[in-house]
């Protein structure tokens, strides 16, 4: 429905696909939104949707606007992004109107912002009517140098949490401590073992009993009987399959 895709577009189907695999593994899927935008062409408020919202769309309108739910949009592999809605003391509201402010440099665009503006309450039964315009200008930026706003650090304005950080780091070290102090306890017998080994002979060394670690170090260092098979299967990622 028009809801699923961020309340749709013109087309009465709204197609998905995925840029890579990766995406689709994790479950990134685009969709096509319909709204019609031509080259250096400028679109005046255009209502391009009206929405009911039934049960389901109403109960996940209110979930995502509860969890401060954004979405994103490419124009020209350009990202954009806006927020779904607000809460406003008790009553839950949507931007229903998008707009897309586009910068050109040549042929090529450079530049695309969007702002959203028009909050419409919503309600079981409420019809959402979606508009967007679209207005284009004359930008100096140049077409290799159009990513470096998003490159910029304070371009997103993103806190450092030193908490985080700091609470994490001390957690390293805890979890490091701690294996060494086991493999200590349990090595430490091992050590004296192999110190007194020092004062004995050949011939008494090789009647005494092997302990410890040399116990299995002829399997952890024993190759596998089918080398070449093992190498393949585990180079083309059969092991996956065991962990999905």
């Amino acid at each position: 429905s028009g809801i699923n895709a961020e309340y749709g577009g013109p087309k009465q189907g709204i197609s998905h696909y995925h840029e890579t695999l990766g995406e689709n593994i994790l479950g990134v899927e685009l969709a096509f939104s319909g709204l019609d935008i031509q080259f250096k062409k400028n679109v005046a408020s255009t209502v391009y949707c009206t929405q009911p919202l039934t049960k389901k769309d109403y109960k996940m309108l209110v979930y995502a606007i509860k969890n401060h739910y954004w979405y994103q949009m490419y124009l020209d592999d350009l990202p954009i992004w806006a927020i779904v809605g607000e809460k406003n003391e008790e009553q839950f509201t949507v931007w229903t109107h998008r707009k897309i402010e586009i910068g050109y440099n040549g042929d090529n665009i450079v530049d695309v912002t969007v702002t959203t503006e028009k909050k419409a309450p919503i309600s079981q039964g409420a019809v959402l009517e979606m508009s967007y315009e679209v207005t284009w200008s004359e930008s100096s930026v140049k077409f290799k140098d159009r990513y470096d706003k998003y490159l910029d650090a304070s371009f997103f304005k993103h806190k450092i949490h030193w908490f985080s950080i700091f609470n994490s780091f001390m957690m390293v070290i805890f979890l490091v401590g701690l294996v060494a102090m086991i493999l200590m306890r349990t090595l430490r017998k091992d050590y004296q073992r192999y110190s007194k080994d020092d004062d004995l002979d050949d011939i008494e060394r090789d009647l005494g009993d092997e302990y410890g670690w040399k116990q299995i170090h002829g399997d952890v260092f024993r190759p596998s009987a089918h080398t070449l098979f093992f190498s393949t299967i585990v180079g083309t990622g059969c092991q996956l399959s065991c962990a999905a």
